[in-house]
């Protein structure tokens, strides 16, 4: 099942997204359902939400041309730095240079944007650039999880940018000032429940940049898992219902690395994750946005 969130006269409305005939149509959540994602992804009224979503018919609108909102707006955002290993010659162990915990940091509620909104470049940034995350999303309240029961409380996944402002991020050992200009985290378009995620740890991640494929690597090969992740920062602090952990970027390929070249006005990112679709975001200059 795929929750969305929409945009309507009445606010900001929980639906879902059925394919019928190869076309995507969403409806909106009836009013006994809670009026926000956050509250929605909690076991109980997902239950009632997928009852909903096996009544609709090909007269509900299509997807297209829908106003998405961020699809859960999470109390916590949550996000993992280095947890992706590089290419490793044969005959290494690939785990030699693994770090024993994750790099653990959070971006603020400003950097919410939803799945079509453009995202801005900030006036005088010089080198901004784009992170295509598997994100998770916690369905209950968690604290001190079992490793072996961590899964049972994602509620389901998205995708995540984890936009990044790499100079203001050089200039300081903590990065918060380089995570979180606003509208830094787009997210979406929805959130998958785990029924359509056979498994976590084999999705495969690629980013694409304007027409060309810039990261390709499959979560296999993460340091730690979404099951460890959860586990791990459950037993520092409690995870809430709608919570998000992104859980970290795969690495661009050799000959994009050897060519950074920092966002611009007009340039296009895609984020494309098997099982759970893709993110388009469209970057936009700050002078752009205020002439």
């Amino acid at each position: 099942m795929r929750l969305v969130s929409i945009r309507t006269d009445r606010g900001v409305r929980p639906a879902v997204v059925v394919e019928i005939a190869g076309v995507d149509r969403v409806a909106e959540l009836p009013s006994v359902i809670p009026s926000t994602l956050s509250v929605l992804v909690e076991l109980e009224a997902r239950a009632i939400a997928a009852q909903f979503a096996a009544s609709i018919t090909a007269e509900a609108p299509a997807l297209t041309g829908t106003a998405l909102d961020v699809p859960v707006r999470p109390g916590k955002l949550i996000c993992l730095g280095y947890n992706y290993r590089g290419h490793v010659p044969d005959g290494q162990d690939p785990t030699a240079n693994d770090p024993e915990f994750p790099d653990v940091f959070v971006k603020t509620p400003n950097t919410y944007a939803g799945p079509h909104d453009p995202v801005r470049i900030p006036h005088g940034a010089q080198d901004v650039d784009y992170e295509g995350e598997v994100a998770v999303v916690i369905g209950r309240r968690a604290h001190q999880v079992p490793l072996d029961t961590a899964l049972d409380y994602v509620a389901g996944y998205t995708i995540l940018n984890d936009v990044s402002d790499r100079a203001w991020q050089r200039r300081q050992s903590q990065w918060a000032l380089g995570k979180c200009s606003d509208g830094f985290a787009p997210m979406g378009p929805w959130v998958v429940t785990p029924d359509e995620v056979p498994d976590p740890q084999d999705l495969l991640v690629e980013v694409i940049r304007d027409g060309a494929v810039t990261v390709s690597q499959n979560t296999s090969t993460t340091i730690f898992s979404v099951a460890f992740v959860i586990h791990h920062i459950s037993s520092v602090l409690t995870l809430e219902p709608g919570d998000i952990i992104s859980t970290g970027t795969p690495q661009k390929l050799p000959e994009v690395g050897e060519s950074h070249r920092p966002l611009a006005h007009g340039d296009q990112v895609t984020v494309r994750i098997s099982h759970l679709g893709e993110l388009t975001t469209r970057f936009v200059s700050d002078q752009e946005v205020h002439t």
